[in-house]
């Protein structure tokens, strides 16, 4: 695996309006150096112009006192102009990402006029926000080409993930997007009941929790607390079968679910996971937080932005799609740059997406391809040892996530169901 790294996702690696406070921070400062210049300057006017008084007085020393300052003084207002500009240019890089993304709407085409007045200001601005966006486009795929070259038969498969990710938008999901159409039926039981000692042991203790036994394709955790409150925790498994053969068969989590989500239609998986839910006991304004691989990530995409409960954080790892979060809701994804089914994704919103305290956590998963390994970027023990390293980083925004799991661990009673879903097929 190469180097980690954690930012807010996307091109966008400082919020605008907190480059324009220390812009302004370092603006007063420049102005204390102004001063400080300005004094020592005209205590040296005063020894020059007091007769006697230069013989005691190392005014070469002084002016270049004065000299000092006054560069710093200068270096400081061109950091200041720096950071404004640089504020400006993430600003606008938003403002792209939310015009793009929301159509025609009042709020795109607001976006579009801050755009322009941002253009007005400084004609430089343009051409840098698309310079940072180039870069961020260049990062995203680090690695899948030498998933591709040895790849064989699948090939063509990962040039088409990259090409279909990087040259659309359809790898996130606008705001106020909702799946179209109606899902097939299916049946959806308990495999296996069980009652955890505690809530999952970081990023990557929960990212472990997604089912892989028993043809579970779903589980739910129930957190009852003494007070009478209610999380639930939901984790979602990732495509099950890749056969031509078993496209709309009795697994949904299979290419056809894959397929509707990411066209925005409904799926048979997306409704075997609200069909989970739903016997699980969670109802329309609980709370629920998502854990999800691969398709399970599609799922959690929509499950977060459409179904009606309260869900304040979505996981996911190898995702082909990003959701479009509000600001309540925190967004965590864990993805490998040479992941082909991340690619699908385009890399997420070049804006990032949800809370303040919404991250990404990248790096290339299998670098130096090696025979054997093709695909092994988006395996879910990939994402497990990825989740590891994010633990292990020491970064505080992973620990303020560990809070959510501490206050879990508070819960009186832990019950936690796994679901197995099939499709309803008619015999003939």
């Amino acid at each position: 695996m190469s180097e980690l790294n954690i930012d807010h996702g996307g091109a966008i690696s400082v919020d605008p309006d907190d480059l324009r406070r220390i812009g302004r921070r370092l603006d007063a400062v420049a102005v204390d150096y102004a001063r400080a210049s300005a004094a020592v300057e005209r205590a040296y006017a005063h020894v020059v112009d007091t007769p006697g008084l230069s013989a005691h007085i190392d005014l070469v020393g002084l002016w270049s006192l004065v000299e000092s300052i006054s560069r710093i003084r200068d270096d400081c207002r061109d950091t200041v102009d720096g950071t404004l500009l640089m504020a400006d240019v993430f600003e606008y890089v938003e403002l792209q990402v939310e015009s793009l993304m929301g159509g025609r709407s009042d709020a795109a085409d607001a976006a579009r006029e801050r755009m322009r007045r941002l253009e007005d200001a400084d004609g430089r601005i343009p051409g840098m926000a698309e310079k940072l966006l180039d870069e961020w486009r260049g990062e995203r795929f680090d690695g899948l080409m030498t998933q591709v070259l040895p790849a064989g038969f699948f090939a063509p498969v990962y040039l088409l993930s990259a090409f279909i990710g990087g040259g659309s938008t359809l790898g996130v999901v606008p705001r106020g997007a909702v799946l179209h159409g109606s899902a097939e039926k299916v049946a959806v039981a308990p495999v296996t009941a069980s009652t955890p000692s505690g809530a999952p042991n970081g990023l990557a203790g929960a990212v472990s929790r997604i089912p892989e036994k028993h043809g579970a394709q779903v589980a739910v955790e129930k957190y009852s607390f003494a007070g009478g409150a209610t999380t639930y925790v939901v984790y979602i498994k990732g495509t099950q079968t890749f056969a031509p053969g078993d496209w709309g068969g009795r697994d949904p989590w299979d290419m056809k679910s894959n397929s509707e989500l990411y066209s925005g239609r409904m799926s048979a998986s997306y409704a075997s996971t609200i069909a989970a839910l739903e016997t699980a006991g969670a109802r329309p304004g609980d709370q629920v937080a998502i854990v999800a691989h691969s398709q399970g990530g599609a799922i959690a995409t929509h499950l977060a932005m459409q179904s009606g409960y309260d869900v304040p954080l979505v996981i996911t790892a190898g995702s082909p799609l990003d959701p479009t979060l509000s600001e309540e809701q925190t967004l965590v994804t864990l993805a490998h740059t040479d992941d082909p089914v991340r690619a699908l994704s385009g890399g997420g919103s070049p804006g990032g997406a949800g809370s303040p305290e919404s991250i990404a956590i990248t790096a290339e998963g299998d670098p130096g391809f090696t025979w054997g390994d093709a695909g092994r970027p988006h395996l879910l023990e990939s994402y497990v040892e990825l989740a590891e390293e994010a633990d292990s980083s020491g970064d505080p925004r992973i620990a303020e996530l560990d809070a959510f799991w501490a206050h879990l661990d508070e819960a009186a009673v832990i019950e936690r169901t796994a679901f197995r879903a099939e499709r309803i097929v008619d015999a003939d």
